[in-house]
């Protein structure tokens, strides 16, 4: 290694890292991270490769390792560009997750926020009932699903969802009159608009096949479940819908895609 290489203290390194000087100590003692060279009157030296070490234990750290795992990792890989991508890969994998979970926690207190604004004084009894629904949908949905979920919400954008949120409103509020009218769920008309109900529910489906089975067996549980509560949480936002409308208007469309054989 030639002289000119920058070199640091144990100060310098603690400093530019933001790991203390008691880790960094630590890191030594156990063999974890050690400082690659000593000054004549015994003091510590880091090197590049030192550095990178570093660099891989506060990675392997962040993605949930012991120290005894870190170590295990290190003692079986190499210090070179192959291996420094690869963990750079999970850390990447880990941090947008993070995001996507950041994202869904934003939305959630929005939603909350929302409320506030819509009241001079707050009614407890609606707080309770997000907290409810954010409790509901985590027990049925496990985290990796909901992981799936954020990012596609992520990837698709606000301005997409809120796109696909009218098309929604809409293709609902045909779908209702419809029923209403006692139209055969084979009818053209009723098949060309489940047509359409799939067509924009396509873009929401993470495309992994596995994934979209276990969303849709949870997805359907959900509405086994709690139905009546989720109808009754959105015919408080649309005027022209009753609570016990949406299970019927959902029901229809069912019915109307297992006429062509798409249906569950």
């Amino acid at each position: 290694m030639t002289a000119d290489k920058r070199r640091w203290t144990i100060g310098e390194l603690a400093k530019a890292t933001g790991v203390t000087v008691r880790t960094l100590y630590h890191y030594d003692e156990i063999g974890l991270v050690r400082a690659g060279e000593r000054t004549a009157s015994g003091h510590r030296r880091y090197t590049e490769a030192d550095l990178r070490r570093l660099y891989r234990v506060r990675a392997l750290r962040g993605l949930g390792l012991s120290l005894d795992e870190v170590a295990e990792v290190l003692s079986g890989s190499e210090d070179d560009l192959t291996t420094l991508r690869g963990l750079l890969d999970a850390q990447l994998i880990e941090i947008e997750t993070q995001a996507a979970r950041l994202t869904q926690l934003k939305e959630q207190v929005s939603g909350l926020l929302w409320l506030l604004d819509k009241s001079v004084m707050p009614d407890p009894e609606q707080f309770m009932a997000t907290l409810e629904t954010i409790s509901v949908y985590e027990t049925y949905f496990a985290q990796d699903l909901r992981d799936h979920l954020a990012r596609r919400r992520a990837e698709l954008g606000e301005e997409r969802l809120e796109g696909i949120r009218a098309e929604w409103l809409g293709l609902v509020r045909e779908i209702r009159g419809h029923m209403l009218a006692g139209t055969p769920v084979d009818d053209p008309r009723v098949q060309a608009v489940s047509l359409r109900w799939e067509a924009m529910t396509a873009p929401l489906r993470p495309g992994d096949e596995q994934v979209d089975r276990q969303l849709s067996t949870a997805g359907m549980a959900l509405w086994r479940d709690a139905g009546a509560e989720i109808s009754e949480g959105i015919s408080r936002q649309i005027e022209w819908l009753e609570a016990d409308e949406l299970p019927a208007v959902i029901d229809y469309l069912q019915r109307a895609m297992k006429a062509r054989g798409t249906g569950e």
